[in-house]
């Protein structure tokens, strides 16, 4: 039997019950929600049922998302109120100064929001950070935090202004929600507190996008080009590698160690499948599946998956993700006209095509759900894997016990694959070896292999609605946390970030640089020195600035 195998028979089984849901402030931290899109979505909801917060206000330029989203989480049927729907961000900056400039005279005001969750497009979060700061709010950003490493760094400066003081005079989190799912604060807790398998030594982890959804999302979808969003090991897997650097870097909780940095990154990768060399010769040139002779057959129809009762089409039942990303505004055409018309809005978006004189530009400035997945203009790795390995580096240096100097400091290597051709959609899995035992966690239990007693322990995390096994909802309570131990219990913003958010800038960055950092070894072929690497394209940058 596989050492993962879920059986109760030999093995002791401990279920883990739901974190409970913070009790409500008297004056509770007020939210605003930039972009209401599936990730605003995603926290408005998980800000109504896991967090001592209220989504008071939205930001979002297209008119029935807007209304979609108030209706649900802020106004209900009666309408918006002033100060609770915006056309975007600018202008809430706007209303929001001229708002505090009549308080300031002694006005009677609405009141105003405590913290923002940046949810816009992965290019735009640079933007709206550095022009959101003058506000001083504190700041929730879905990942990726920029979509190159000079926004990165510009969006810590921005946050940072006194560097190199690095104390915080706001709250930050990033989107890396599976740091808090259940099932990974529980992980975390066995390999650094508990240490059951003793000192961690290997660690193979796998991203299965899913052999449909990465053609949605990575073909024909929003992050289908480095050069319009970034690498598809930024824009989907950043978060993998910022949970392998949260279990293998990260100080452990309640200790005083510095960050324990690997030392090599190296990554190989390509765009193996979604090109026109690998498209069937039955296809012939059709660029649209509609039109395609193979469509009944090719399990990548357009219409199949957005149309279909499988992968969450529309004949499932399912009107969100990937629904509406296609459609936005499907609840209401078929509210208005039936499953016919939602069906016909559906036909109609994934009909629109392009030919050869089409102009390149007009072809990239849309997405096309509707195109052949081996005709589209995508070019990120739908394979990749990327090496991290950490040298002996003892702490401290004058402590004679080598083995103490070593705890979760040893030399040690982590692998993760991101591979799109997968029946799992997004269900990662990981086995980590150590000195003592070995554990096997998939998006469901944990389960621990004792090398010096032979006994198996499974543990069953509670697994929790919402997206990320939960992770959704840990951060925005984390986040909201931090945000009310500040507004309401005079708790410094440095504690608060620590003991809540358990993440600091810092960290947020230096997860986002070892992306780069990969990616530079991918296309040099090369393995990179990582600290060398940092100190030259991060420490010496913000000296410069």
């Amino acid at each position: 039997m596989a050492p993962h195998a879920d059986d109760s028979t030999d093995a002791d089984v401990e279920r883990i019950p739901a974190p409970s849901r913070p009790s409500m402030s008297a004056n509770p931290p007020r939210i605003l929600i930039i972009g209401a899109g599936s990730r605003g979505n995603a926290y408005a909801q998980a800000t109504g049922t896991s967090t001592n917060g209220i989504v008071v206000a939205v930001a979002e330029p297209v008119p029935y998302k807007r209304q979609r989203f108030g209706e649900t989480y802020i106004w209900g049927k009666t309408g918006p109120s002033e100060g609770q729907a915006f056309g975007d961000w600018k202008q809430f900056l706007a209303w929001e100064q001229e708002r505090r400039a009549k308080a300031a005279n002694g006005e009677n005001v609405p009141e105003g929001v405590d913290a923002a969750f940046i949810c816009v497009l992965d290019e735009m979060h640079k933007e709206v950070i550095v022009g959101l700061a003058p506000l001083g709010l504190h700041i929730m950003c879905e990942k990726p935090l920029a979509t190159n490493l000079d926004d990165c760094i510009s969006i810590y400066k921005s946050l940072l202004p006194s560097l190199p003081n690095t104390t915080p005079s706001k709250i930050f989190s990033i989107g890396h929600v599976l740091r808090y799912s259940p099932h990974n604060m529980l992980l975390r807790k066995l390999l650094l507190e508990d240490k059951v398998i003793g000192e961690i030594m290997s660690v193979n982890h796998t991203e299965p996008v899913g052999w449909w959804h990465f053609t949605h999302s990575y073909v024909r979808g929003n992050w289908r080009k480095e050069s319009t969003t970034a690498p598809s090991l930024l824009t989907k897997s950043c978060h993998d590698i910022d949970v392998l650097l949260w279990l293998l870097c990260s100080p452990p909780p309640n200790t005083l160690q510095p960050a324990h940095v690997p030392s090599t990154v190296s990554s190989v990768g390509a765009l193996q499948y979604f090109n026109k060399s690998r498209k069937p010769t039955a296809a012939g040139n059709a660029t649209n599946c509609l039109s395609c002779p193979i469509e009944e057959s090719c399990k990548y129809s357009a219409k199949k998956i957005y149309l279909g009762p499988k992968h969450k089409g529309l004949a499932s039942g399912n009107t969100d993700w990937p629904v509406d990303i296609v459609v936005p505004e499907i609840e209401e055409c078929i509210a208005n006209s039936g499953l016919a018309g939602g069906e016909a809005a559906v036909m109609a978006k994934l009909s629109e095509n392009y030919t050869s004189e089409t102009p390149a530009s007009e072809v990239a400035s849309k997405n096309w759900f509707g195109r052949c997945v081996w005709e589209s203009d995508n070019d990120v790795c739908d394979d990749q894997l990327v090496t991290m390995t950490w040298d002996n580096d003892p702490f401290p240096k004058a402590n004679q016990d080598n083995e103490k100097a070593l705890i979760n400091r040893g030399a040690k290597t982590a692998v993760l694959h991101m591979v799109a051709h997968t029946k799992k959609i997004c269900e990662r899995f990981t086995h980590i070896y150590g000195s003592d035992g070995e554990i096997y966690a998939d998006s469901e239990n944990i389960t621990v292999e004792d090398f010096n007693t032979g006994t198996k322990k499974i543990y069953k995390p509670f697994l929790a609605g919402g997206g990320h096994g939960g992770g959704d909802a840990g951060l925005a309570r984390q986040f909201i946390l931090a945000v009310d131990a500040v507004k309401n219990q005079g708790v410094a913003v440095e504690e608060a970030q620590r003991e809540h958010v358990g993440c600091s800038l810092e960290e947020v960055v230096r997860s986002h640089a070892m992306v780069f950092a990969a990616e530079q070894a991918r296309k040099g072929r090369q393995v990179v020195d990582f600290p060398s690497w940092w100190k030259q394209e991060v420490e010496s940058v913000i000296a410069r600035a």
